[in-house]
């Protein structure tokens, strides 16, 4: 059997890597905390350096490059993708609201109808 190492392409380096990447995360989110007293926008902005200092470092690893790679494949198959125009949208959606309106009647009916049978078969008894 093939070891994950192998399969993967994971080396030691990509684990000091993620771990990395999770304490620049973490120290994001500690420092974000714990300078309270400072303007929101400073401790955004350093919650965004740590998380881009933390993509950096997980975007060096094997499993960063596959994800990046996995990503930018969805990115060209949603540009491959056919759009409706505005008037299908349209029309669908009101096709779909009236067929919803519709089920929603009949459904009562149906209930109506059962209830009334129900109704029925206790008063006969």
């Amino acid at each position: 059997m093939a070891t994950s190492k192998a399969e993967t392409g994971s080396t030691g380096l990509d684990t000091v890597k993620l771990m990395l990447a999770v304490l620049a995360l973490a120290v994001g989110i500690v420092g974000f905390y714990y300078f309270s007293e400072l303007s929101n926008l400073y401790r955004v902005l350093g919650l965004l350096a740590a998380v881009g200092v933390a993509v950096a470092f997980f975007s060096a690893t094997a499993r960063g490059k596959n994800l990046f790679s996995y990503l930018k494949g969805a990115r060209i198959e949603v540009r491959k993708m056919v759009w409706p125009t505005r008037q299908e949208a349209l029309q669908t959606t009101l096709i779909v609201m009236v067929l919803v309106f519709v089920v929603g009647i009949f459904l009562w009916l149906v209930d109506m109808l059962l209830g009334w049978g129900v109704g029925r078969l206790m008063g006969a008894a």
